[in-house]
């Protein structure tokens, strides 16, 4: 049976009827630093100026014996650039703070959110009372928007009205010391669900083109907090499934 919503003018509305409006998290990597294996290789050997040592397969032990020794400074000359859709407002102003990336985000000034779409949290959405009470919240807030622009209010003094879990489009960029920064806080257990989730889902692609970059770093499934990145275990390796304790 379907949640019945109230709307404000007395009419219903059902929950199942607002599932369009969910959002759905995607990420694409849409650049990379051409060979940016070899280029952090070919960086880091000018320190030791033992460029003599490099050869087809050199580049991925090179990397990882440096980033073992701490020598992370050599992977910030590769960067990746990922677009981000469907997180929320909440999300993207944790994502933001991390000030040594470039980002650019679809702007509420300029673009009209009428039919945007929406984040909910785990705990809502599996609260049946939550979940009705957030999503008859969004559509008051949908209908209050509306009305506003028809008063011809612009986009930049209606968006006010627009609550965290509304769901944008950003484009990030890092070079590849600050992504490892990234996965290690933001995929940490005690970061918050949806931009764990984030840096889980960018690390499946970014371990695809710099695999000895992250050759450290695992996804891993936590008892409380579902999947997170963490140091490979020692001894073992990450195509193990591993059980963390609280």
């Amino acid at each position: 049976m379907c949640e019945t919503l109230n709307k404000t003018n007395g009419q219903s509305i059902e929950v199942e009827s607002m599932t369009s409006k969910l959002a759905e998290m995607e990420v694409e990597c849409i650049a990379v630093t051409p060979n940016a294996e070899k280029l952090i290789e070919l960086a880091g050997r000018t320190a030791y100026k033992s460029f003599d040592k490099i050869t087809d397969e050199s580049a991925g032990e090179f990397i990882r014996r440096i980033v073992k020794n701490g020598h992370e400074s050599v992977l910030e000359h590769a960067v990746a650039s990922f677009r981000i859709k469907g997180i929320s407002r909440a999300c993207s102003h944790q994502l933001v703070r991390h000030r040594l990336a470039s980002y650019t985000q679809s702007s509420q000034r300029f673009v009209d959110e009428t039919g945007a779409t929406y984040v909910v949290p785990p705990s809502i959405q599996n609260n049946e009372k939550a979940r009705a009470l957030y999503w008859n919240y969004l559509h008051n807030v949908e209908a209050l928007y509306d009305l506003l622009k028809q008063e011809g209010i612009p986009n930049e003094d209606a968006r006010f009205v627009l609550p965290n879990a509304t769901a944008t489009e950003i484009v990030m960029t890092a070079n590849f010391r600050e992504w490892r920064h990234f996965f290690l806080t933001r995929g940490d257990p005690h970061a918050q669900w949806e931009i764990r989730a984030l840096a889980c889902m960018i690390f499946r692609q970014f371990k695809e083109f710099a695999p000895s970059v992250v050759d450290d770093l695992c996804i891993y499934e936590h008892r409380s907090a579902g999947l997170i990145i963490d140091r490979v275990v020692s001894g073992e390796t990450c195509a193990q499934t591993h059980i963390l304790s609280e």
